[in-house]
């Protein structure tokens, strides 16, 4: 979306529609999978970082230790993310800095300060798809510029990791009982 501001009513998305409804960057990833929705967000929510090697080192690469043991949920909880209701992970930082400058003490749904990025993900599954959406809401002109450049580099490692999320969590979720 760039420097516009997108709102779309076309999906509603009651949780993450709640944490962060107006955005300027999203990013959409889904998979099909022969499961029941709560067993395809449930295997999502499991899957460990050792099972992605690839998706541990990147983790790695922006400060974001987790166990070999924990699921990636439990890492992005420990690297600064937050729960915002039952479905939806959020953080407020500078993901353009070296380490983030992750702010955990934020009240993610008034925060304003100018200069930081808000981000939200959600894991949803419906239809026989298990998808996530990811939306930036950038809190200045200057936050814009500086997370346009950094996203022109993040963006297709951001997806990778997603895409290999889902499928592990297909992997998973189509496991016979």
């Amino acid at each position: 979306m760039g420097g516009r501001l997108a709102v779309e009513q076309a999906m509603v998305k009651p949780g993450l529609d709640a944490a962060l409804p107006r955005w300027h960057h999203r990013e959409r990833h889904s998979v099909a999978v022969a499961a029941t929705p709560e067993r395809a967000i449930a295997a999502f929510q499991a899957v460990g970082l050792a099972e992605l090697p690839l998706v541990r080192t990147l983790f790695r690469l922006r400060g974001l230790r987790g166990s070999s043991t924990g699921s990636i949920f439990d890492s992005m909880t420990r690297g600064g993310f937050s729960r915002f209701g039952d479905d939806v992970l959020v953080l407020v930082g500078k993901p353009w800095q070296p380490l983030g400058s992750r702010r955990p003490d934020a009240n993610f749904a008034t925060f304003a300060e100018p200069g930081y990025a808000k981000l939200a993900m959600d894991v949803t599954a419906a239809d026989g798809r298990l998808s996530t959406e990811t939306r930036i809401f950038l809190t200045d002109v200057r936050a814009r510029r500086r997370f346009r450049v950094y996203w022109l580099v993040v963006r297709p490692f951001s997806g990778l990791i997603r895409r290999r999320w889902l499928h592990a969590a297909k992997r998973r979720a189509e496991l016979p009982c």
